[in-house]
């Protein structure tokens, strides 16, 4: 191998690494966003740096977006004609999920708690995609019932509370925010969250 193929060798491994880099960064600001910014969620506006959801050009074109959308009708199909698989609907849910179709996720996720009303996950993902699609009274029944299977999972306590906020009941969203800092105090949402509930208690509104 010549010097120049080596570096273009290190070039190359160093872009790749740099690109997935860039693209976990972004997906973890994305999330972080959303719920740093409840003003944002309340008014309806996503985040600036938000992609479009529902089925949004970004999710759907190019070879990977093909691929993509092959890979959800297929599993809708599967779920389909399998009513009774538990499996088939969570991986359709978990499709139709990551292109942004949340109402079609949830759909399928109703489909699995009907088969295994006791599954913990399915309703902490209930509760998520209620919450992504801003269906905020639904995500708070959601939430609620995860914890009361698992009273100390910290991701079903940190969407409960943001949910919470939605929906305007500020006395169990202080409950909800206090429960969150004392099992997770270093939580990066819980100043944001009692941010938002001051402004709530207060009446104020962005």
């Amino acid at each position: 191998m010549t010097r120049d193929n080596l570096l273009f060798g290190i070039i190359g491994i160093l872009l790749g690494f740099i690109g997935g880099f860039l693209l976990a960064s972004n997906i973890t600001q994305r999330e972080a966003t959303m719920r740093a910014n409840p003003q944002s969620a309340q008014s309806g506006q996503l985040p600036a740096n938000h992609p479009p959801i529902a089925g949004g050009d970004q999710a759907t074109t190019g070879e990977g977006g093909q691929q993509m959308l092959a890979s959800v009708q297929t599993a809708m199909k599967q779920a389909r004609e399998n009513p009774n698989d538990f499996d088939a609907q969570l991986t359709a849910a978990k499709l139709e999920y990551q292109i942004g179709r949340y109402d079609q996720a949830i759909e399928y996720l109703l489909g699995a708690n009907k088969i295994k009303p006791e599954d913990a996950d399915v309703l902490g993902m209930l509760g998520e995609a209620n919450m992504d699609a801003k269906h905020w009274d639904a995500a708070v029944k959601w939430y609620k019932a995860a914890l009361l299977k698992r009273p100390s999972d910290l991701a079903s306590m940190d969407g409960y509370a943001f949910v919470l906020l939605q929906s305007g009941d500020a006395k169990a969203a202080e409950e909800a925010i206090n429960k969150l800092a004392k099992a997770d105090p270093t939580n990066q949402d819980v100043p944001q969250f009692r941010e938002k509930l001051s402004q709530l208690k207060s009446g104020k509104t962005q």
